[in-house]
């Protein structure tokens, strides 16, 4: 059996190690534009930040532990084009410039996403940078060591990060969004408020509900960003609007959103039997919705390339789809949430009723306690869980890991009223906080 697998990152790394397990009599081919795999760019901020010191620490594989396996590892080889009817793909080297047709019994598909580039006036401009793997980590160091003001675009999760580490750096901070809430997407008004308040207080500058039209240079650099609502001077601009799926190779032959994420089955199968997919270039079944979406994360997609390597021959083992599950760490303040915001849940047309508590995290007596701020929202009609929200300087996060795994069984909030969860002074009340919340909620 010949395996090709297309692009590295996490997906693919978890492909291939498991398949590489599991079919040793397999002739499995990576072919990977870069020089490096498995760069987790989640924890460029950190770098930024000084807290990983070593941007090379952001690995977790090589492309010599891959060939150790017996992966015949093509570095620096971009896949110029899939013919799925004739099982080939066509390759570039990208060291000789030597173009090659290879064939396939299987083909993994997990060319990943790229950060979304806006067509603005300016783009091209030095220090205009984006912010997704392992060369970009490095510019970015190297360019806010010359940079005084720096202004961060898009108030998700790796923009809100970048805030707090260049914050930390003693840089002057702007962050723009056309939202017009932080992390919008992720929490609710009254969550998002408290880390509005947090940034403010550190002097970062939120410019928020306007959109960025451009941006204005000084000999070649830029110099200032423009905006439906002013303009902000900046030595450095970092976007971090969101992603796109690589998913061009494959237009046409098999399924996809109409944003270009390709669609699976259960079984990580594309419309092809013998093509398939995993990680931020596909679609995955989204539980709170009942339905496919796009969400690009680390988790769905080192879970789908394992799933991959173990449905390869045989359907095996079913995806069990996702709530969207994350979790942030900001100054003192951790943050989860899972499944649907209120908001979200209304915008896709679904009735839902919420329940808000902020309470200690232990009882009283106990000498040191923290205010915890808990959200859940729930089908109206059925009482079946759909999302939640933590926020609180006590690490209550894993509560979110509980309750994800509570929406993917369908639970409803009466069930997870009387949920059996251990009580102990030094970590919780007789009642815990989730309990506490569906019981508000009955």
């Amino acid at each position: 059996m010949k395996i090709i697998v297309i692009g590295c990152t996490h997906a693919g790394t978890a492909a291939v190690t498991q398949m590489a397990l599991l079919y040793p009599d397999a002739e499995i081919t990576v072919y990977e534009r870069n020089d490096t795999v498995s760069f987790l760019s989640c924890g460029i901020a950190l770098h930024v930040g000084g807290v990983v010191k070593d941007v090379d620490e952001l690995f977790y594989a090589t492309p010599a532990q891959l060939a150790e396996l017996g992966v015949a590892t093509r570095m620096r080889h971009d896949v110029l084009a899939v013919d799925t009817a004739a099982k080939t793909v066509r390759v570039r080297n990208l060291n000789t410039g030597d173009t090659l047709t290879d064939t396939y019994d299987k083909l993994v598909v997990t060319t990943g996403s790229w950060p979304i580039i806006p067509n603005l006036p300016g783009i091209e401009l030095d220090n205009v940078q984006l912010c997704k793997n392992y060369s970009h980590a490095k510019a970015i160091v190297a360019k806010a060591e010359r940079a005084n003001r720096v202004t961060v675009v898009g108030a998700g999760y790796i923009g809100i990060e970048l805030v707090e580490a260049f914050e930390q750096m003693g840089k002057q901070v702007t962050l723009i969004d056309n939202a017009d809430r932080v992390l919008f997407k992720y929490l609710d008004p009254a969550f998002t408020e408290r880390v509005e308040a947090e940034l403010a207080e550190r002097g970062v500058k939120l410019a928020l509900d306007r959109t960025v039209t451009g941006f204005q240079g000084e000999n070649g650099r830029v110099a200032s960003v423009v905006t439906t609502d002013g303009s902000y001077e900046t030595d450095l601009v970092i976007l971090c609007i969101g992603f796109r799926p690589n998913t061009e190779l494959l237009k046409g032959q098999v399924d996809m959103l109409p944003n270009g994420a390709i669609m699976t089955d259960e079984y990580m199968r594309t419309s092809n039997p013998d093509v398939f997919a995993a990680g931020d270039s596909c679609a995955v079944y989204y539980n709170p919705l009942q339905t496919h979406a796009y969400i690009p994360l680390a988790t769905n997609a080192v879970r789908m390339g394992t799933l991959v390597a173990r449905n390869l021959l045989v359907p095996t083992v079913q995806y069990m789809g996702t709530q969207g599950t994350s979790g942030i760490r900001l100054y003192d303040l951790n943050i989860a949430s899972t499944g649907l915001t209120e908001q979200a849940a209304l915008d896709a047309g679904i009735h839902v009723k919420t329940v808000t508590i902020e309470e200690e995290d232990r009882p009283g007596f106990m000498p040191h306690v923290e205010k915890v701020l808990l959200k859940i929202v729930y089908d109206e009609t059925t009482g079946r869980l759909i999302g939640a929200q933590v926020l609180s300087k006590a690490d209550l996060t894993q509560s979110i890991n509980t309750l994800s795994v509570c929406i993917q069984n369908g639970m409803t909030v009466e069930q997870l009223g009387f949920v059996d969860f251990f009580f102990q002074p030094h970590f919780n009340k007789p009642w815990n906080v989730l309990n506490r919340a569906a019981l508000q909620a009955m």
